[in-house]
């Protein structure tokens, strides 16, 4: 997905949604310079709303189409709807390979998975949108372990701490998704809450 200058963009989220592909200043002068609220008002609740909307679909890195596509199987799907929204975007496989920390960006995850890198229970898996399930194990190709993309898989695992949904095998190199993919509002750059409200007022 094409996004632009990062920089510019995370000023006028007014969150550092590319924090991964950011230095810590650089997350942090972005924040700084939040666009201000234009006119007495600020912004109506539509536009806060539609913000929030854009924070969570640069954060997981998602088009506009297929992030309205997520809300609308999240708002069927029986159960909190934030819940299962989050869970949609968490368990895409260019997400768990970022949080496991097998890719210091989320581009660069969504790069291995399109060029063929990662195996899903054994099976080539070229599809960043590929939603995994509880049970999958995920895996670096025979064939590309020795690529100098991985050549420092070592380090980046033990500095990260990854999700209680994943189990990260760090000698094998195997991540095993343990639970349902979930977030902690915390770990959100976005208010979920006021993306669903955007989508059903």
């Amino acid at each position: 997905m094409q996004i632009g200058p990062r920089y510019k963009k995370a000023r006028y989220l007014g969150a550092p949604v590319f924090a991964k592909t950011q230095t810590q200043k650089f997350a942090l002068r972005a924040e700084r310079k939040a666009r201000k609220p234009r006119g007495r008002g600020g912004k109506s609740e539509y536009g806060r709303q539609m913000l929030e909307k854009q924070k969570a679909r640069y954060s997981y890195g998602v088009s506009g189409g297929q992030f309205t596509k997520y809300v609308k199987i999240a708002l069927k799907t029986q159960g909190d709807n934030a819940k299962n929204l989050v869970r949609i975007l968490e368990g895409r496989l260019d997400n768990v390979i970022l949080r496991a920390g097998f890719a210091p960006t989320r581009s660069a995850a969504r790069q291995m998975v399109s060029h063929g890198h990662i195996t899903v229970n054994g099976s080539k898996i070229d599809v960043p949108s590929y939603d995994v399930n509880v049970g999958d194990r995920l895996s670096i190709r025979d064939g590309s372990r020795k690529k100098a993309l991985f050549g420092k898989l070592d380090e980046s695992l033990k500095a990260t701490k990854s999700p209680a949904w994943l189990t990260v095998d760090a000698d094998k190199k195997e991540i095993l998704v343990a639970g349902e993919p979930a977030a902690e509002p915390s770990d959100l750059q976005f208010d979920i809450r006021s993306v669903l409200e955007f989508f059903t007022r």
